[in-house]
Formats: structure tokens, C-alpha cells, sequence
């Protein structure tokens, strides 16, 4: 009889979740009348099964995030979004700085825009970056060694790892499949994880570019916590509820604006 209460108890937990998308622990605790010890004990249950995601407070349901198609594929999405928030990050930039620039289809937005600088050095584990500024006379690009991850043209593993520790650099500028105020920043590639981790020790001061349509979505593998952000650049159609929560969290914001429509004249 217990077992089968305790079936229902979870089934009916589930159902709360669906109907919300995520639950802290108290809500539940209040919700069913029972102890924060036995909700935490039934999270994890429902995690081991895969059919919920632990967040910090509570849980998220578990919706699988798709994987994404290769870099060139995927440079055409959103790109009108990409390359203000590309345009915008470049400009975070002194000369005379150096960077770290990752891979992705937003950060190859900011390459383009770095083509005319003084002094500046690049560090990157994106070829299609590195070649993007080749020719650029007034930058110096570093390149780390590692495995060619082909569908992004980046290399990662632990050759690449061991290189970047070697290195600081004054920003740390990356793209992420996916971003939730409760899971943290995720990705969905698991070999990558260890990479993501060692670039963002390069320095404290992370920019993370991401248009919209990365946010509430969770990945298999956590990289690091939000907090870890310490500027944000999005796009105007991220829900305002998010922008707002996360400058509590004393993060940089900003959001760069619409495209101004294009006037025609006859």
C-alpha cells in the first residue's frame, strides 16, 4: 500500500510539473502537505527515471534539447539577430586587448567586426574564426591545438584543455546551445563539456552572446551556473522577465535593438 501511494504521490508531481514546465520544493511541500526531506527524496526518483531535471531549489520538466546541425548550417538562423549581437559584442572590445572567442554561429558574427582593429589578440578553438582574421593586419591570432569537432569547426579535447590553461586573457567572449536561469548554462555535446569549463577559467570577465531562442532550454551537460556571466548580449525578443532576473544578479545586460525597417521610395 505504501509503494502505491507513493506511485500516485509521484505521478501526481509530475503532473504539477507538466502543467508548469518547473516547481521549487516548498511549492510541492505546501502543495501535498509534506516534508521539504520527502519531495527532495521524490525529485530525485523522478530525475533517476529521466523524467524530470534537478534545478536548484527544485525541478524542471524534462524536455530534451535537439540537437543542433552543423555551424554552417545554422549560420542563416536568426542571422539578422546574430550579427547586431556580434556587432555589439565587437564593440566591448579595446585595442590592445586580448580574447578568447569560441565557436558557434553567433561569435563568428564578432570576428567580422574585429577585421579593422589595432593590437588586439585572438585567442580561439573555431578555424572558421581563425581564418575569418587571417588577413587582419593589427590582429594576432592564437590558436589552440586539439581534436576537430567537424559539424563546428572547433577543436576540443584534452590537447585543446591543457593549452588553454596555459593562457589568460583579458575577456572570455562565447555562444551556448542552451541557457536556464535554473540549470545553468548547458551543452549537448558531452566531449565538449571539459573545454567549455577550462575556457571559462581563462578570465572573469565572461560575455556570453545568445539570441533568444537559446533561453529555458536544458542540455545534457552543465557547463557552469548563470552567475558565471558577467555581460549578457541578446537580442530584444528574450523574454523581459528573464533580462530582469538576471540583472539581479548584478549581470551586464544588453540588448541590442531591432533592425530598422527598410524604407522604400518610389
Amino acid at each position: 500500500m505504501a509503494i502505491q501511494l507513493k506511485e500516485e504521490r509521484l505521478d501526481k508531481i509530475l503532473k504539477v510539473i507538466r502543467q508548469s514546465g518547473q516547481v521549487t520544493v516548498a511549492e510541492l511541500s505546501r502543495h501535498f502537505q509534506i516534508s521539504d526531506v520527502t519531495i527532495r527524496r521524490d525529485l530525485r526518483e523522478l530525475a533517476a527515471r529521466g523524467l524530470l531535471r534537478r534545478a536548484h531549489g527544485g525541478a524542471l520538466l524534462a524536455v530534451p534539447h535537439p540537437l543542433e546541425p552543423p555551424v554552417l548550417q545554422r549560420m542563416s538562423d536568426e542571422r539578422d539577430a546574430k550579427e547586431r549581437i556580434g556587432r555589439a559584442a565587437a564593440d566591448l572590445l579595446v585595442d590592445g586587448e586580448s580574447v578568447f572567442i569560441g565557436s558557434g554561429t553567433t561569435t563568428a558574427h564578432i570576428a567580422r567586426h574585429l577585421v579593422n582593429r589595432k593590437n588586439l589578440t585572438v585567442v580561439t578553438n573555431a578555424l572558421n574564426i581563425a581564418t575569418g582574421l587571417a588577413t587582419a593586419e593589427g590582429v594576432t591570432v592564437v590558436v589552440t591545438g586539439g581534436m576537430m569537432r567537424a559539424s563546428e569547426l572547433s577543436l576540443v579535447g584534452h590537447i585543446a584543455e591543457q593549452s588553454l590553461r596555459e593562457i589568460r586573457v583579458d575577456k572570455v567572449i562565447i555562444g551556448i546551445p542552451a541557457i536556464s536561469l535554473e540549470s545553468g548554462l548547458t551543452n549537448d555535446y558531452l566531449p565538449e563539456v571539459m573545454t567549455d569549463r577550462a575556457i571559462i577559467e581563462m578570465s572573469p570577465q565572461l560575455i556570453l552572446v545568445a539570441d533568444h531562442t537559446k533561453f529555458n532550454q536544458v542540455a545534457s551537460a552543465y557547463v557552469a551556473p548563470v552567475e558565471r556571466i558577467a555581460t549578457l548580449v541578446t537580442d530584444a525578443e528574450t523574454d523581459p522577465e528573464i533580462l530582469v532576473r538576471l540583472r539581479e544578479m548584478n549581470i551586464q545586460v544588453i540588448v541590442v535593438p531591432e533592425a530598422s525597417p527598410v524604407v522604400r521610395t518610389t
